[in-house]
């Protein structure tokens, strides 16, 4: 029996090896048939249970009547349960086989030694989904031989590559200025002006005297730009590379708290990473027609599946990939529409590409506003080429047809404005979609304050319309949670991971940001920006956040599946439990807890129930 037992995986590779030989030695075996009740609620445990064959449901018998019957949780091959009614002195629910079960017996007096013993093995216990989501993802690290690369995507930016600033006050001349930054070997300053900082590199001092005539006594500050994009010292270095890439700039400034600490620099964060990402982001950069353009936006799929294989965090890989395609449809925009055109237009991009968290290339789905004064004659005939365009490089048709080569989606700002009161007027299902669509949208080319004025106004007409959010929130009960494919339904063939488990988090977030005025459009930055308005509570968020991970590198890996040929191409969002290994089992069981729970507190929210 000893070597029947797995003990590889969490909670008990947690042991040492003297605790996993004294557990084994106690471990007993029972037998139960279809419908028996194992733990019945109220009753004191005398076991932990691991389920060697069979599957059993956890209930709660106050909720049989609801359309789950009351089911929590299911347990099938591996997994544990008793255990928390172990520590609680006794069990909340009830739990019953489904079928019959045949389980792994482990005394309460082993259990609760082991936990009294081990600390590792008794917190496993306790934590929650975000708690139990970096142990197990440490552990699956240490396995795979990827903990220096995990190290390596944690690099803050203090303890990597921050540069000392070169400080000058207000009133040093151009002169000066020049001076210094030959002393200092630098190629930009900071000037200090009324408690505010603004930046001077070398060619604004250039442009200042050959362009605008400026003299060498002229104040440097008249030169200086002020609208400084910044990162806190305790940010991850990615995320400045992310922040270099989406806004085309060559540094950052570094602030420790309200405190100036110094300035990052693009190459020396390239070079730290060393990795094919700086490459591709070159590539567009440089890209001076739509050809070389093409030839690096396919390269995006191949860095994404590299930095998954190293074992990046998939949201820093979410977070890479939205500000390249953004780069690549913003330059693809600019080398079809004339510079005249583009000031006075603003090219939106929608779905998971607005929100930030496409992990390959998504669907387009676009949409442009033109102000009111444009009169541009050769419009439909751009986008046509537009769309095409993005299509050659690599990014799908909408199938929905939600792309700037449909004239419902381009329109002047004023039509915009009467569309976007008729969609939240509207209680039936297609302008609902279109505003949820409109709502995840995110400016990447052109006059980003048509955008702005739209959206605004959008949030000022729905305040307190209690009515509208209630059918906005509606589509949350579309899905229901697939919590039950854990157990007697082992020879499905898998539930659909984006409508059961990853749409009711995106769109019951996206209800509350909308409601909230909160102009963020990624799901992960509305969730932080919901605890900032006290909204949600820090510990729930983090767990809710955890589980739309776990959904989505789930998805990601059935994805890069369907892309090498492994899983036909309509599976990409369709997830086998019975196919995963047990610590992504455990986790996606977790996750799914999540959202039910979720689900049930925004139907309490938005009075969705009945």
């Amino acid at each position: 029996m000893s070597n029947e037992f797995d003990l590889s995986h969490p909670p008990f590779d947690l042991l040492s090896t003297e605790e996993q030989e004294k557990l084994v030695s106690r471990l007993d075996i029972g037998y139960f048939g279809k419908d028996e009740i194992v733990i019945d609620a109220g009753q004191v445990s005398e076991s932990v249970f691991v389920v060697l064959k069979g599957a059993v449901v956890e209930l709660d018998l106050t909720k049989e009547s609801e359309p789950d019957g009351g089911v929590i949780r299911e347990y099938a091959h591996d997994d544990l349960f008793g255990a928390i009614s172990i520590i609680n002195g006794s069990s909340r629910y009830t739990f019953k086989t489904v079928e019959g079960t045949i389980a792994w017996l482990l005394p309460k007096e082993i259990f609760l030694g082991l936990m009294h013993s081990n600390e590792p093995f008794a917190a496993y216990f306790q934590n929650t989904l975000a708690e139990k989501a970096r142990l197990l993802e440490r552990r699956r690290s240490e396995k795979l031989g990827n903990g220096d690369m995990s190290s390596f995507m944690m690099a803050k930016v203090a303890d990597s590559v921050l540069r000392e600033a070169v400080i000058l006050q207000s009133g040093t001349t151009i002169l000066e200025a020049t001076r210094t930054m030959r002393e200092q070997h630098s190629d930009c300053l900071l000037v200090h002006k009324n408690s505010q900082y603004g930046m001077v590199t070398r060619t604004d001092l250039l442009e200042g005297v050959v362009l605008q005539d400026m003299g060498l006594e002229s104040d440097i500050c008249d030169l200086a730009s002020y609208d400084l994009l910044t990162v806190q010292a305790d940010d991850f270095l990615f995320n400045a590379l992310v922040l270099m890439t989406r806004h085309k700039i060559q540094r950052v400034v570094v602030f420790d708290h309200n405190k100036l600490a110094g300035l990052v620099e693009l190459t020396d964060v390239l070079s730290f990473f060393s990795s094919q990402s700086h490459v591709i982001g070159l590539q567009i950069e440089r890209a001076g027609n739509l050809e070389e353009l093409a030839r690096a936006a396919k390269g995006t799929t191949e860095l994404i599946n590299g930095l998954v294989a190293q074992g990046v965090k998939i949201r820093f890989a979410m977070d890479l990939l939205a500000a390249l395609n953004g780069r690549i449809i913003a330059k693809a925009y600019e080398q079809l529409v004339p510079e005249e055109i583009r000031k006075k237009t603003c090219l939106l991009v929608m779905g998971s590409e607005g929100r930030g968290e496409q992990v390959l290339k998504t669907d387009q789905d676009n949409a442009l506003i033109i102000a009111d004064d444009l009169d541009w004659q050769e419009c439909s005939q751009v986008m046509d080429k537009f769309t095409n365009t993005l299509l050659d490089f690599g990014y799908p048709l909408c199938p929905g047809n939600i792309m700037v080569s449909n004239p419902e989606w381009v329109m002047k700002e004023s039509e915009w404005r009467k569309t976007l009161s008729q969609w939240s007027s509207s209680v039936e299902g297609t302008g609902l979609m279109n505003l949820a669509i409109f709502v995840d949208a995110h400016a990447v080319a052109g006059d980003a304050r048509l955008f702005s004025r739209l959206r605004d106004t959008l949030f000022h007409s729905l305040e307190g319309n209690e009515v509208f959010y209630s059918y906005f929130a509606m589509p949350l009960r579309r899905f229901s949670t697939p919590l039950t494919f854990f157990g007697g339904l082992k020879n499905s063939d898998g539930m659909d991971i984006k409508k059961g488990g990853i749409f009711p988090i995106v769109h019951g977030i996206r209800t509350m940001a909308l409601q909230f005025k909160i102009k963020e459009t990624n799901t992960f930055q509305r969730i932080d920006a919901l605890v900032e308005k006290r909204v949600m509570k820090r510990k729930f968020a983090d767990d809710l956040a955890e589980a739309l991970v776990v959904l989505s590198s789930l998805r990601l890996q059935q994805q890069l599946k369907v892309e090498i040929g492994q899983a036909p191409p309509g599976e990409s969002n369709m997830v086998s439990a019975v196919s995963l290994n047990k610590l992504d089992r455990d986790l996606l069981r977790e996750a799914l807890h999540m959202v039910k729970e979720f689900k049930s507190r925004m139907s309490h929210r938005y009075h969705l129930e009945g």
